[in-house]
């Protein structure tokens, strides 16, 4: 479990802008090379652009590592480096054991051959054996559930029989290093929770993966931990709770942190700004611990609150109501004023959350506000190992099994 079966040093990926990569003969080589002598000016650096740039990190055997990150920012950049699919234009990848790579289900699928065909034909490709392949059929067809039409020309199959068919054969694949990017998404819901339920297993006979997914959820359920690519580069690597925190953190925020200052004029008072109080954390709004828990609400008053109400609300990222509670006749003079909240715990699954927090005097509406940023929890799970099986709460407990003995006293095992 200590041995470090990829290891990355300073590795990068460019690209040039506007020109397809070409492939070059020996012929050119040898032309190129008699002619760089005499060459003009070098391109200047904006034609090149750098999609992975300084990138070190080490896997160890039996390690699940999620590549987290927004879209282009090099995730599949760098599973095709370490697949041996493009060539690194920095630094190197030193990969031991054999790798199979889930990046684009589907390849070397003919339209015109049976599924059937296209299960041995994509297997050979993926590369495994026609013994292997054969000691799986009935395994993989049973997976994607398309037994009844595995004779049938692919071309008569629908996008997403295809695409079940193709996850399937990928996912039978037995290497040492299994390289896996978004597949968990293809297919029905029912079928992706099949996919993750697959995943999970493959994760358990500790072989290394290292998986990319914009499911969040999927990540924590599946890595131990986390690598947050960024413009390119690692902007953040860990445990995954905290590096999820963050990430999703400045994902819900984005550029909206300061919109409440676009929210009205806010004569007669306002709330300006909230932070989780208790526990202290690196980041305001993240919340790592079940609890106890302060939150805490700082609103400015401008004219006196007379026979007031305030409510406050507790939203999941579908909108959908968490807890909610409201107090009547309050009464506030001028100035600022802090609201808090103190929780034994929130044990609610982790994920991003918002506030919704209101203020009224004498029956009319102050301010109402959908904090931002969200409030996110990077809690420990404390639910079920199938993410089908996760609900709202997420409550720690303990367990054992006791034996009731002939005179009526329990024995625990």
């Amino acid at each position: 479990m200590n041995e470090s079966v990829i290891h990355v040093e300073d590795l990068g990926k460019r690209y040039r802008v506007g020109e397809r990569e070409r492939y070059f003969a020996l012929r050119d080589v040898f032309t190129r090379a008699f002619k760089a002598p005499f060459r003009g000016s070098a391109r200047k650096a904006s034609d090149f652009l750098w999609a992975l740039r300084d990138v070190c990190f080490d896997v160890k055997q039996g390690e699940v590592v999620g590549l987290i990150g927004r879209n282009g920012a090099g995730k599949t950049t760098l599973l095709k480096l370490l697949a041996r699919i493009t060539r690194p234009t920095t630094g190197f990848a030193e990969i031991r054991g054999r790798v199979g790579s889930l990046l684009e289900v589907g390849t070397g699928f003919h339209p015109e051959l049976t599924g059937r065909e296209n299960v041995y034909l994509s297997g050979a490709i993926l590369g495994m054996s026609k013994r292997e392949m054969g000691r799986k059929f009935e395994a993989i067809i049973a997976f994607a559930g398309v037994e009844r039409f595995i004779d049938t020309p692919l071309k008569h199959f629908s996008s997403g029989m295809q695409t079940r068919l193709a996850f399937a054969v990928a996912a039978h694949l037995e290497p040492e290093i299994l390289l896996v990017d978004e597949v968990l998404a293809v297919g029905d819901i029912e079928f992706q929770k099949k996919c993750l339920g697959k995943m999970q297993e493959v994760s358990e006979t500790g072989r290394t993966i290292v998986f990319v997914s914009h499911q969040m959820n999927q990540i924590r359920r599946l890595c131990h931990r986390v690598l947050w690519i960024d413009g390119g580069r690692i902007r953040e690597s860990g445990q995954t709770a905290p590096v999820i925190g963050k990430y999703e953190s400045v994902m819900a925020s984005g550029d909206q942190a300061n919109e409440h200052e676009n929210r009205g004029p806010g004569f007669g008072g306002r709330f300006i700004r909230w932070e989780i109080a208790e526990p202290g954390a690196e980041a305001p709004n993240i919340l790592t611990v079940l609890g106890p828990v302060t939150v805490r609400f700082l609103a400015e008053v401008r004219k006196p609150v007379r026979g007031g109400h305030h409510g406050i609300a507790l939203r999941n990222v579908d909108n959908e109501l968490i807890w909610a509670w409201a107090t009547n006749d309050i009464e506030l003079a001028v100035g600022q004023h802090e609201f808090c909240y103190t929780f034994p715990m929130l044990p609610v699954r982790p994920g991003p959350y918002t506030w919704q927090v209101s203020l009224y005097s004498e029956g009319s509406l102050l301010d109402v506000w959908n904090c931002l940023p969200n409030m996110i929890v990077a809690t420990e799970v404390h639910q079920h190992a199938r993410d089908e099986w996760n609900g709202i709460l997420n409550v720690p407990c303990k367990f054992n099994v006791s034996e009731q003995n002939k005179i009526g006293k329990s024995i625990c095992i």
